[in-house]
């Protein structure tokens, strides 16, 4: 959602400083304002606004901040009440639960204290500030309050094209403020306030009353405000802490709330609306056009009182998160039985790259996890999925419903998006709709068609329409795409650049459509992509100019930006419109100040933009943007690898691949395909495609799919009464359920939201029908709509359907092909011990939020990465030990000395860390391997340690980890002592380092310094410590020790010394060293 209704406390709050601040301080309003919630305590509340018990206000207005209109009418405003009686009258109706207009119901909960300005009547006004598609209409009323009446009609107005400075001229005041006196207070006032409006990224604005006391003081006395939440990046820190809250009488569910807190952890789209908690009908749906048409479909086949939800999943959210939401669905579901039963309907359109298995995978876990509780409550369940995968996922889906004995109708794309509903609620008939599985379908029978056709299209003559530039269509500003047309795609999007190769050579193009690739971020590069079987390489530009002027045939931008740079990189692009003519904008989340801003500068250059927040559009046989029309197994079953005769425009670009799929089987396919996007101001609007298809004699039906909000659907009612389209048109605009709910509620898309009775998709599907558009009764009769008028068309000789080619065939990316299951190829590498291709990290089966919910430290993921398990928390914190003992032993050792010899010789880290490593051997923190080996094999085998010692002295060779240079048995290492004592405490078993105590004491009765020494120590408790603990057999231990892990051990931790000693001697800044020539003994002559 892009507009967010905010409290009138915050906004009123805004005003007050940025009036003042935008003015220089001339203009002042009131700006005390308390806000009380049911946590507020009024001793708190007086602390932190003492003007509420200070006698600087002698009273107050108090009401609700809860998103109420008419409060005045409604009683719900307290007039010049003392404090005292402030309190009592919000005491007596906080958390009561009230009714406004007979149909909202909700408790009052957050109230609004602010002083009372004593004023007559006459002293009222009305000011509103609403955005529209090329700028802001200011509207004035000489008479405000409660009875201001029909602002529509009285209001004076004025409108400011976006980016021209407001500045109020005697012309401009005589039409807005005519025949008031205090005229000149307001133009400064009004002046200031537009400024602020653009500023703060509001959306509208209305104050009512707006009073203008005898003293000439302005104040805002009551105000109602929607800020564009997605400027947040732009305008957080100027709003500070900013509340909207949901409209009254829609107190949020605690599933609600931990819905809203997946989608905030996820890059995918988590919506739950709940409408009626004991309602029959429960859905969940992919997609925010396709969540609207089920929704809509179950409205309009008269259960909108039966459905219990609204929301989505969607942008291919993890089988984990998909099976939280599932979860909260079934949980919701049955916490009321219902005698007849509930019927969960699981549906979406066809996914553009949404992997349909990967997200079953947990929305079966969650079926079965709660498969007892859906038979007991009685629950049918009614699937119909298609897009990457489908097949897979529908199966699982099958072996699932097999599994559990639930009852589970599952279908697939050759169904209609929202059959199911009918279906489902015992409307239309099974036998009608084959499940996917049936043999209907695995036989290659034609399609079932509710309305069969009495026209043998395959038998009638044919005649090729070329695919070439139609001169009708030479002034619309929107590209006219070809099989010539070339772009480049401004963004790292090599799987989106990968899908338009494989679509172009499908289609036969002689060139690839992508010539090149923009990214600002790396210097000049190519990557590889496949043109059918060959490997290619597609030039990466850091600079959009040089892309452009070694591409001088690119004539559209597709801009996979993100909504931050969005505007900065279309602004960049228009420097280029004589080349440029069409720029498709794919990001979402674009703040709407910026797209109106980019609008209007495109329209002045005769650039078309398609966006923001589409998926594209696709023209057959010609030209593909992005994603559009899915994988490929989609593009050969919707057939668009070559024309058909259908145009089709539409906001949602999910349901485009649905129109896609509807169109080539009522029809003979389609021509081309527009999603528009989803935001209230899209760059070009559905008559901007309409107008442009009508002109193509290559098409011949137009299809429109609008939806609630916004009023571009009467612009084309208005050319189909006046004859500019002549086309035949099937429209049809989603989002008829909005009537049914009780409370506003946003849908899917940004602009999915009616600001008044004519911007409902009622009103609108009724004026296009009256305008002379073909509009179905329902979304489920759409389809029966085109092939009425698709069969009426060729009946006639208008049409004749072109001879379908071969079906074109595109070699199977192998990772796809792989997750398929159709090929399989042995690994070049083989991992055990992490895993990063899921939505968390993961440690040899431990997830990174594990490691930190655990506080495992770095022993814990040491354990896991070197050896594959956890260890009890003694282990983990014995490595820790071992890394803190051997971290550093000075900088006299070998190792330290060569790391502060390279860092001084201006080497970087990982080269003088690495001079200091390789140090490391037998002679130097090498020896704990050789030490463990040693001890563990003669304590094994039960040798005597005085043997022990006698059998190496006569072998001549040295003991490891016996030994040291200047500590012995009376002045002890600490370090030895602190492992030592520290194995003998925790470890249940210490058989290896009792017997190399056994040895020491053999050893220093011959010399006092030939004592355990730390590599040693370590060596031996470390092997302890793997036998003891459960976790390793004999065996494992022995191959750990083998393969070199305690020397490992001894590297680890010593690199956090060496690393220390590079840093040290960075930050003395010392110079190149050269060893001392008195410090070297120089040999003349021969030894």
């Amino acid at each position: 959602m892009s507009a967010k209704a905010c409290r009138e406390y915050h906004g009123k709050k805004l005003l007050a400083k940025y009036l003042s601040e935008l003015s220089n301080g001339t203009i002042n309003v009131e700006d005390r304002a308390a806000l009380v919630t049911p946590e507020t305590d009024f001793g708190d509340l007086i602390r932190e606004e003492p003007w509420l018990n200070d006698g600087t206000c002698p009273s107050f207005v108090v009401k609700p901040d809860q998103l109420i209109k008419r409060r005045g009418k409604a009683g719900l405003v307290g007039l010049n009440l003392t404090f005292d009686q402030v309190k009592s009258w919000i005491e007596l109706r906080m958390n009561k639960e009230i009714t406004i207009e007979e149909k909202v119901s909700g408790s009052l909960e957050y109230f609004i204290i602010e002083p009372f300005v004593p004023h007559k009547q006459d002293e009222e006004y009305y000011i509103c500030i609403q955005s529209d598609r090329t700028g802001e209409e200011i509207l004035f009323c000489t008479e405000g309050g409660v009875d201001v009446g029909d602002v529509d009609t009285k209001a004076n107005r004025h409108h400011v094209e976006i980016g021209v400075d407001f500045n109020i001229t005697p012309e401009i005041s005589a039409q807005l403020f005519k025949g008031i006196s205090e005229a000149e207070k307001l133009i400064a006032f009004v002046e200031t306030l537009l400024k602020l409006y653009r500023k703060l990224n509001f959306t509208y604005m209305e104050i009512n009353p707006l009073v203008i006391s005898s003293g000439g003081r302005i104040t805002p006395l009551d105000l109602a405000a929607k800020i564009d939440e997605t400027a947040s990046f732009l305008c957080s820190t100027l709003w500070g802490h900013v509340d909207f809250p949901s409209p009254f009488g829609r107190k949020e569910y605690p599933e609600e709330s931990y819905i809203r807190e997946l989608d905030s952890k996820t890059g995918a789209s988590l919506k739950l609306t709940i409408l009626n908690h004991k309602g029959r009908i429960w859905t969940m749906v992919a997609g925010g056009g396709a969540s609207v048409t089920y929704a809509d479909t179950i409205s309009d086949l008269g259960f909108g009182k039966e459905l219990a939800n609204y929301g989505e999943y969607s942008g291919a959210p993890s089988p984990e998160f998909t099976f939280e939401y599932a979860k909260t669905i079934i949980q919701l579901m049955t916490k009321d039985k219902d005698p007849a039963g509930k019927i969960l309907i699981i549906g979406g359109g066809i996914a553009n790259f949404t992997d349909v298995a990967a997200t079953f995978t947990g929305l079966v876990k969650a079926i079965v996890s709660y498969q007892d509780v859906l038979k007991s409550h009685k629950i049918k369940i009614w699937v119909r999925r298609a897009g990457p995968n489908y097949q897979e996922g529908l199966k699982m889906m099958r072996d699932t419903s097999i599994s559990t004995g639930l009852n589970i109708h599952i279908y697939g794309p050759e169904t209609h998006v929202t059959a199911v509903v009918p279906l489902a609620l015992g409307i239309a008939k099974l036998e009608d709709f084959p499940e996917f599985d049936d043999d209907f379908h695995t036989q290659n029978v034609k399609p079932l068609r509710r309305v069969e056709s009495a026209i043998d299209v395959d038998n009638m003559p044919h005649s090729v329409e070329p695919v070439e530039l139609e001169n009708d269509e030479a002034d619309h500003k929107i590209e006219n795409f070809t099989a010539t047309t070339r772009c480049v795609v401004y963004g790292l999007q090599q799987r989106a650049v990968q899908g338009m190769l494989d679509f172009d050579f499908m289609c036969k193009r002689t060139k690839p459509s992508v010539a090149g690739m923009i990214f600002p971020f790396s210097s000049n590069h190519y990557i590889k992509f496949y043109w059918g079987t060959n490997e290619i390489l597609i030039p990466v530009y850091q600079s959009m100019k040089e892309c452009l002027s070694k591409h001088s045939e690119v004539s559209v931008l597709v801009n996979f930006a993100s909504f931050r740079s969005v505007y900065s990189s279309v602004t960049e692009a228009l420097e280029y419109s004589e080349q440029i003519k069409t720029v498709a904008i794919i990001a979402e989340g674009v703040p709407e100040s910026q797209t109106r801003a980019l609008n209007k500068a495109a329209h002045e250059k005769g650039v078309g933009i398609i966006g923001p927040a589409t998926v594209g559009g696709i023209k057959p046989g010609c030209f593909r943007i992005g994603n559009t029309g899915g994988m490929l197994d989609n593009i050969v079953m919707s057939k668009l690898y070559r024309p058909g005769s259908v145009a089709y425009v539409s906001k949602s670009g999910g349901m485009s691949n649905e129109l896609n799929n509807i169109i080539c089987r009522n029809s003979d396919g389609v021509y081309e395909g527009i999603a528009i996007g989803g935001d209230r101001y899209p760059g070009s609007r559905f008559v901007d495609h309409l107008l442009r298809y009508n002109d193509n004699p290559s098409v011949h039906m137009l299809v429109l799919l609008g939806e609630v909000g916004g009023v571009d659907e009467y612009e084309i009612c208005d050319y189909l009464k006046s004859g500019r389209i002549t086309k035949p048109i099937i429209a049809w605009c989603i989002g008829t359920c909005a009537s049914i709910f009780p409370f506003e509620v946003q849908f899917g898309h940004a602009g999915a939201l009616a600001r008044g009775d004519a911007e409902t998709a009622i009103a609108k599907n009724k004026a296009l029908k009256d305008s002379g558009a073909h509009v179905p009764n329902n979304f489920f009769e759409f389809g029966d709509t085109i092939k009425e008028v698709f069969d009426n068309l060729v009946s006639e000789g208008k049409l004749v359907p072109a001879p379908e080619p071969e079906i074109p065939r595109v070699p199977m990316d192998y990772t796809w092909a792989k997750r398929l299951g159709l090929v399989r190829k042995p690994a070049n590498f083989i991992s055990s011990i992490s895993d990063d291709r899921g939505d968390e990290l993961k440690y040899a089966g431990t997830t990174i939020s594990e490691v930190f919910d655990n506080d495992i430290g770095v022993g814990g993921v040491l354990s896991l990465l070197w050896f594959r398990r956890s260890l009890p928390p003694y282990a983990t914190k014995f490595i820790d030990m071992i890394l803190m003992v051997t971290a550093d032993h000075g900088p006299a050792v070998s190792g330290a000395h060569n790391t502060i010899v390279a860092a001084r010789a201006g080497k970087d880290l990982v080269s003088s860390l690495a001079s200091g490593l390789l140090t490391i051997g037998p002679r130097f923190g090498g020896a704990l391997d050789d030490a463990a080996i040693m001890f563990t094999e003669a304590s094994k085998n039960g040798i005597d340690a005085e043997k022990f010692v006698k059998d190496m002295r006569k072998n001549n060779k040295l003991i490891m980890g016996i030994g040291h240079r200047i500590k012995s048995l009376s002045n002890p290492d600490k370090r030895v002592e602190i492992i030592k004592n520290y194995a003998l405490k925790n470890f249940s078993d210490n058989t290896v380092l009792n017997f190399a105590l056994a040895v020491e004491q053999v050893t220093t009765k011959k010399k006092a310094n030939l004592i355990l020494n730390v590599d040693g120590c370590i060596a031996v408790c470390f092997v302890d410590m793997m036998r003891s603990c459960g976790a390793f057999k004999d065996e494992e231990a022995d191959e750990l020790v083998q393969n070199g892990c305690l020397n490992g051990m001894f590297v680890l931790g010593r690199s956090i010394g060496f690393i220390g000693h590079y840093l040290d001697q960075k930050r003395l800044k010392q110079g190149l060293y050269r060893h001392p020539w008195d410090d070297i003994s120089y040999l003349d002559g021969e030894m």
